[in-house]
């Protein structure tokens, strides 16, 4: 396998307001010949994605803050230093549960087009979650099955 040189730079950031997020992309998949992509997230109070699976496992870094997960069925909390791992085809979500930002460090494994996606589901949830059918139309194109909705703070 052979990997390109990359450099993330600050400014590289996504910012998607309406669903609480802001994105960098640490490694895009080109540079891993589409092994893995590596994004830095930071998710506002409150924040989370809807519960869904895909093909892609992704193993998240809790850089700062508090998540309450759910992966498969099962819900517990995630703190700084915690590693949580979503196996490819389980369904998962999670929400940032504390006052403040709270950032994670996540691989993606293969790599996709995190910048894509991220923006083009930016559009889709601007006026907030839509409806289940509109989201799966959306993640269709992504391989991605959204089951319900975002998790809520316990």
């Amino acid at each position: 396998m052979a990997f390109s040189p990359w450099h993330s730079k600050q400014e590289d950031a996504l910012h998607i307001p309406a669903i609480g997020l802001d994105l960098r992309v640490r490694l895009p998949p080109d540079a891993s010949d589409a092994a893995l992509t590596v994004i830095e997230t930071t998710n506002a109070p409150g924040f989370g994605p809807p519960l869904h699976r895909h093909a892609e496992t992704e193993v998240f870094r809790v850089l700062t803050g508090r998540y309450l997960f759910e992966v498969d069925g099962r819900r517990f909390y995630a703190d700084a230093g915690d590693v949580v791992t979503a196996p490819s085809g389980a369904a998962h979500a999670f929400v940032n549960v504390t006052d403040a930002p709270a950032q994670q460090f996540i691989l993606i494994l293969p790599g996709l087009d995190a910048t894509a996606f991220f923006t083009q589901l930016g559009d889709v949830m601007r006026d907030g979650v839509p409806d289940r059918a509109l989201l799966n139309d959306f993640g269709k194109r992504w391989g991605v099955e959204f089951l319900g909705p975002p998790l809520r703070a316990e």
